[in-house]
């Protein structure tokens, strides 16, 4: 039995002192003995965090108990280990980054896509007048997507919008968006709305939630996950491999992050490539004097820089004389 639960979530709440509030949050999350990130902005949260069962629960319980957060539609994981390290909550202008911060235009809590259940996403999503939308980042959708779906050449959710003209002939059509746990639809279905689009739909809970309730079907490769875990399975009816290695081209669903830190890419490689490239995408990389140790998981930790007293010692000073 695992000791551990993981919990995925976000809400479009407002929250009138963020910022006061992304502090107070962090020493809760301390005090349950939590890790994870979760992002707090004026519009909502938005979060992953581990910890033992009773603390996830405490965790779930207060925030359902706030009548901001009570509409929380958790997405519980069991695991062996906690799915990080260290536990940070940050307060940032967007709990997703979309560039798309005019409320007057694109409010979650006012307008989105219909909102569809796993299964009456499965039961739609093969219709003729159908066309499944992945919302999310190339090497998230390189490794796993929905058998058919339109994918998307976007590096960050934040290119999204640039995008909606190559969606243009598809304006016609019911439009299922889909994306981790549901947090970048509510944007993205809220933006072809504006832009004209008619009939746009949702999976409610993402693909995480639609691999729990509906078996995951057709969602072909795995899901990115943005933990230390890099991936998880979700299809259990049907699963099949999609991703390739970037080196070799071999079949292969292991998602790292670039040994060098000033690459960090994302990309799926091989145990094989893994070791002779010591978990580089390139050459230029694997000779990097930067070089991060590859210990076959491809998960790197920041390690806090230590302060250099002369320099800031030096910094105070200079503007202590200013």
């Amino acid at each position: 039995m695992a000791k551990y639960n993981t919990l995925l979530y976000y809400c479009y709440s407002t929250i009138a002192d963020a910022e006061q509030y992304a502090t107070d949050h962090l020493k809760f999350c301390k005090n349950l003995g939590l890790t994870g990130r979760i992002i707090v902005a004026e519009e909502g949260l938005n979060g992953t965090v581990s910890g033992s069962a009773e603390s996830c629960k405490t965790y779930m319980d207060t925030l359902h108990a706030d009548p901001r957060f009570a509409g929380i539609d958790f997405k519980v994981d069991e695991v062996e280990e906690p799915s990080f390290i260290k536990m940070h909550v940050r307060y940032k202008s967007e709990i997703v980054h979309s560039g798309l911060r005019d409320p007057n235009i694109i409010n979650p809590q006012l307008q989105t896509g219909k909102h569809l259940d796993p299964k009456d996403f499965l039961a739609m999503k093969d219709d003729e007048d159908v066309v499944i939308l992945d919302v999310r980042s190339n090497y998230e959708h390189n490794l796993g997507r929905f058998k058919n779906a339109i994918t998307l050449d976007i590096d960050n959710f934040r290119d999204f919008p640039e995008k909606i003209n190559e969606l243009a002939q598809y304006k016609d059509k019911k439009i299922l968006t889909y994306c981790t746990g549901g947090i970048k639809c509510e944007k993205a279905s809220a933006l072809l709305l504006h832009e004209g689009f008619k009939d746009v739909y949702q999976l409610h809970g993402g693909i995480i939630k639609y691999g729990k309730e509906a078996g995951g079907e057709d969602f072909e490769g795995k899901c990115y996950v943005f933990d230390n875990r890099l991936s998880v399975d979700v299809n259990h009816v049907n699963p099949v491999v999609i991703s390739t290695c970037f080196n070799c081209g071999k079949i292969t669903h292991k998602m790292i992050n670039c040994a060098n830190p000033e690459c960090n890419e994302h990309f799926t490689q091989c145990d094989e490539c893994g070791d002779k490239m010591e978990g580089c995408c390139s050459d230029a990389c694997k000779a990097h004097p930067r070089k991060r140790e590859y210990d076959g998981t491809g998960y790197y930790v920041k390690v806090p820089q230590p302060v250099n007293v002369d320099k800031k010692r030096k910094i105070v000073t200079q503007m202590l004389n200013e």
